[in-house]
Order: C-alpha cells, then structure tokens, then sequence
C-alpha cells in the first residue's frame, strides 16, 4: 500500500470514528433528554421541592465524577441517566415556580423554544464549517468557574442584580460549550459518546434554567 491509499485509508476510518460518536451521542442525548422531561413532569405533578444550590451541586458534581470514572464501561451510561434523572428532578420545582406566575406558560414554552434554536443554530453552524473551536475550551471552563464561585457567594449576599447577571452570562457560555463540544468531536479530540453526551445535556439545561430565570425576572410582576 503506498501513502497516498495509506492517507486515504486514515481519512476514511477518521471520518467513520467521527460519524459513529456523532451518532452515538445524538442518540443518547435523545434518551436523556426524554428521561429528564419525564422525571421533570413527574417531579413537578408531585410538587417536589427544590434540593437548594449547595445539594443540587453536591449531587451533580458527584454523579459526574461517576461519570467520568465509568465513562468506558456500561456503568457510564448508568451515572448518566442518573444525572440527567437528577437534573430533571431539579427542573420541577423550577417549572411549578414559572407556572405559577402570569403567563407562566409562555415563559415556559418560549425558554423550551429558545434553548432549541440556540442548541440548533449552534451544532449546525460548526457541523457545517467545520470549524476548530478548541479555543473556546479555556474560556468557557474560565467563565463556569466565576459563575459557580459567584453563585455560593450569592448564598451570603443575596443580590438578586448578581443572581440575574450570572444567568445573562451562562447564556453565551452554553452556547459557546455546545459549539466546543461538537467541534471537538467532528476534530477527533472527543472519541468518548458518554462525555460528549454529558456536556451537550449540561448545555442545554443550563440553557433552558437561565432563559427561564431571565424570563421570570423580567416578564413577572415584580
């Protein structure tokens, strides 16, 4: 075999390698996507309520070191439905307390509809050039870690003006995750559908609680 079928025989499995995560984590994400919506409505039926920040990061932070421990086993996929199963379980009490308010239906639905057309816009704007956004990784990473040291912060000082500006600012942070993520998959830098799958999700529903939030803030009564 000469190079020139050595390069393209290296393409070709490259582009299938990429293909099949794709797949994969779409598919997955699909699943818990489904799962979180179902354990949401039931968590919100039952009036469940909110564990608190301090519980909701413990337990999020702690299901995805499981996460990340198991990530190549049939065990990944279990921590995952159960942070995704727990994350929904957040979703209740935040979605009793957005019905709650005048038009909060429409808050609801219109932070379902813009956290699908940025997740949307934002995978097909990378899967269509194709661009290397590895460059976004630190920035992102940077801005998470402000935003969860404010927040505990916020526990002490309870500034509403802070707790909104943090979510006016995870707004592009997620947008900017999802366009990371799925450039570093269709670059080959992420080979793991579970990991791409768990960052993707954390995206969207970071997404659809700050659009919410801002929503609520803005559109109620007060």
């Amino acid at each position: 075999m000469n190079n020139r079928s050595q390069v393209y025989v290296g393409q070709n499995e490259s582009a299938l390698a990429v293909n099949k995560v794709l797949r994969n984590t779409y598919t997955l994400l699909a699943m818990t996507l489904a799962f979180s919506a179902v354990v949401a409505a039931i968590s919100s039926a039952m009036n469940w309520p909110h564990p608190g920040l301090i519980l909701t990061l413990v337990g999020y932070f702690g299901l995805l070191f499981g996460v990340y421990k198991t990530k190549d086993s049939a065990m990944g996929l279990v921590f995952t439905f159960g942070l995704t199963g727990f994350l929904g379980y957040t979703l209740g009490p935040i979605i009793n307390m957005a019905l709650s308010m005048p038009g909060g239906g429409e808050m609801v639905a219109t932070a379902l509809g813009g956290t699908a057309l940025t997740f949307f816009a934002t995978s097909a704007y990378v899967l269509t050039t194709k661009k290397d956004m590895s460059k976004l990784g630190g920035l992102v990473t940077a801005g998470i870690i402000m935003v969860i040291v404010a927040a505990i912060a916020n526990l002490f000082f309870q500034m509403p003006a802070l707790h909104l500006a943090l979510s006016a600012i995870m707004i592009p942070l997620m947008a900017m995750l999802i366009m990371w993520q799925t450039s570093d998959i269709i670059n080959g830098g992420e080979r793991n559908y579970i990991l791409a799958t768990v960052t993707l999700y954390v995206s969207i529903y970071n997404l659809f609680v700050n659009l919410l939030t801002l929503l609520m803030a803005f559109g109620g009564d007060e």
